[in-house]
């Protein structure tokens, strides 16, 4: 069983960070900043190609993880893989003792370094998740029994509580859980009580969620995100307040409205997903103003 499927069973704050492979072989490179406080994370996730940039294998990275005694949570994407190749890979992330896997539909090509890449998306991420519930019941999409079943998959999906669209989020989560999701995480959070209501609106599901942080690092980075990345909404309020700080302290008040808003989600979340995007020598400073 994986670290992250017990202490979530058993009701602990959850503590995931995240790693981009890199765009070559050096892949201790991005795990090294995290080996200083790796006991204090449950997982890492290591990201698919993420923002459709050709990167290191994340099975690769996973597995170099757990070498350095992290468990990781592999991103598997429908970008780019068929079904036959989304089911092998799972089995053979499994067989090489994988057990956390986060299931995502992927950024579209044309917004990566290869926009000339075709995108497969032969399943969409509810379709994923119900294929990989079935492959750890022991059966594959075709109805065909496995020699051996991956029975201890725990299954991820991702969840947008800050959406312009919550009706749509409430659906898709609810389609989510029923065919699999164990699991989910968000996109990064910063209104607390918004997500307290996301929270009490998907009670029925009974689902854990670890909510996402970001390190903001800059206030033109907020600005960015909320004209580009949907699902995030960073309040002006937090734009004006990195603002008012030289840039040289961007850091610290980046760590202190991270600390603020996971300490305001204790009790409402199951956990956090920090998204520090190369800060990661700043997670333990959150960590500690958080007072976890």
């Amino acid at each position: 069983m994986s670290r992250l499927k017990e202490m979530l069973d058993g009701g602990s704050f959850a503590v995931t960070a995240e790693i981009g492979p890199p765009k070559g072989v050096d892949i201790n490179r991005v795990i090294e900043p995290l080996l200083p406080f790796r006991n204090r994370l449950a997982a890492v996730n290591v990201t698919d190609n993420q923002s459709s940039i050709m990167r290191a294998s994340s099975v690769a990275a996973s597995v170099m993880l757990m070498q350095h005694g992290i468990e990781p949570v592999y991103q598997l994407t429908c970008r780019d893989r068929n079904r036959l190749a989304l089911q092998s890979d799972a089995l053979g992330a499994y067989a090489l003792g994988i057990r956390n896997v986060l299931v995502l539909s992927g950024d579209h090509p044309k917004v990566g370094d290869h926009p000339q890449a075709k995108p497969v998306y032969d399943l969409d991420s509810v379709n994923l998740l119900e294929a990989l519930d079935g492959l750890r019941k022991g059966f594959d999409m075709a109805g065909q029994t496995l020699t051996a079943a991956p029975s201890e998959f725990l299954l991820g999906a991702a969840v947008s509580p800050e959406s312009d669209a919550p009706e749509l989020q409430l659906m898709k989560m609810e389609k989510k859980v029923r065919v699999g999701a164990d699991f989910f995480q968000t996109q990064p959070v910063f209104d607390v009580e918004r997500f307290a209501r996301f929270r009490e609106e998907t009670a029925s599901l009974e689902s854990r969620v670890l909510a996402g942080i970001i390190l903001l690092k800059s206030p033109a980075m907020a600005k960015f995100m909320n004209e580009n990345i949907a699902g995030i909404s960073v309040p002006q309020d937090i734009i004006d307040e990195m603002a008012s700080v030289p840039k040289e302290d961007f850091y610290k008040k980046s760590i202190e409205i991270a600390a603020r808003v996971i300490t305001g989600l204790k009790g409402v979340a199951d956990g956090v997903h920090i998204m520090a995007i190369g800060w990661e020598r700043h997670i333990p400073a959150v960590l500690d103003a958080a007072g976890l």
